[in-house]
């Protein structure tokens, strides 16, 4: 349903800490003139998790009128509270969302009954598609994929955002589920491998500064032609590793910024790209001739 080059869109801030609604229309308007097939705010690349219930709201909002249907729009509504993540996906839902992203309940370490019942509350709850989100760098714990392939049972549960790291795990919901749930690649760098097995796409953090760069890489996967997709995995991997020189979203924020996009404002607890961060990170953008 959701497959192709998807963007982590990021949240930009104004000097004083507000949300700047403008260039994050303008951002809207890059990605789709430069083909990312599906846009997805409020993830953990958006800095949801400092954005408040009426800035969940704005930014969603804001990324459906600008995208005005020319492409979906998955908005992040997960929570560590079943609670919480229902009521944000329902004001998700009547704002015209097409679908949700669910990151895996964060802090309280469910178990894997627990997060099972987890997204079938919230999937019984709201009538949308709905993308599980497995972080576990971000999340403290791993959703197996013997829950995974038990979620996929669950008709408007259409996808899993896989940032695990692990192929393997991915492979097996493939192999034993891959008729009922896609998997979605959450790791620039594991795009390719992912794809190569049965993924359906990426949910991009690099796509923020090089949009068209890793729809073509998608695009030539999808089209067969490996030796191409091969040759921009390889050829763009210095730069997937460059957005992670400090915690997401920093650097890719910051390279957004040094790009004239919008303001490399974060906020706390994550602060600004230290010094010898920021020099390597002009050095590799220097290199992808971004600067």
């Amino acid at each position: 349903m959701f497959k192709g080059s998807m963007v982590a869109i990021i949240t930009p801030f104004r000097a004083d800490g507000s949300v700047d609604e403008e260039a994050f229309r303008q951002l809207v308007e890059f990605q789709i003139e430069n083909g990312t097939d599906v846009l997805v705010p409020c993830g953990t690349t958006g800095e949801s998790a400092t954005l408040s219930y009426e800035e969940h709201d704005q930014v969603i909002r804001a990324c459906i009128e600008q995208a005005r249907g020319r492409v979906p729009v998955v908005a992040g509504t997960g929570s560590n509270s079943t609670a919480e993540a229902i009521e944000i996906s329902r004001h998700a839902k009547e704002m015209g969302a097409d679908g949700l992203l669910l990151v895996s309940p964060y802090y309280n370490k469910p178990s894997q009954e627990g997060l099972y019942q987890h997204y079938k509350a919230i999937a019984e709850a709201v009538a949308l598609p709905q993308i599980l989100y497995n972080v576990p760098g971000r999340t403290g714990m791993n959703m197996q994929a013997a829950t995974t392939i038990r979620l996929a049972e669950i008709s408007n549960i259409v996808a899993i955002k896989e940032a695990s790291g692990d192929v393997t795990q991915a492979g097996e919901i493939l192999s034993k589920a891959g008729d009922k749930i896609d998997v979605l690649s959450g790791d620039d760098f594991l795009t390719l491998p992912l794809m190569a097995i049965g993924a359906k796409g990426v949910i991009s953090v690099t796509a923020n500064i090089m949009p068209k760069q890793v729809k073509a890489m998608v695009s030539a996967i999808e089209a067969g032609r490996w030796d191409e997709a091969r040759a921009l995995h390889l050829k763009m991997l210095d730069i997937h590793n460059a957005m992670f020189i400090e915690s997401n979203p920093v650097p890719v924020k910051t390279a957004a910024a040094l790009l004239g996009r919008c303001g490399d404002q974060v906020r706390l607890p994550l602060v600004s790209l230290q010094s010898a961060s920021l020099e390597k990170l002009k050095q590799v953008m220097g290199r992808y001739e971004l600067l």
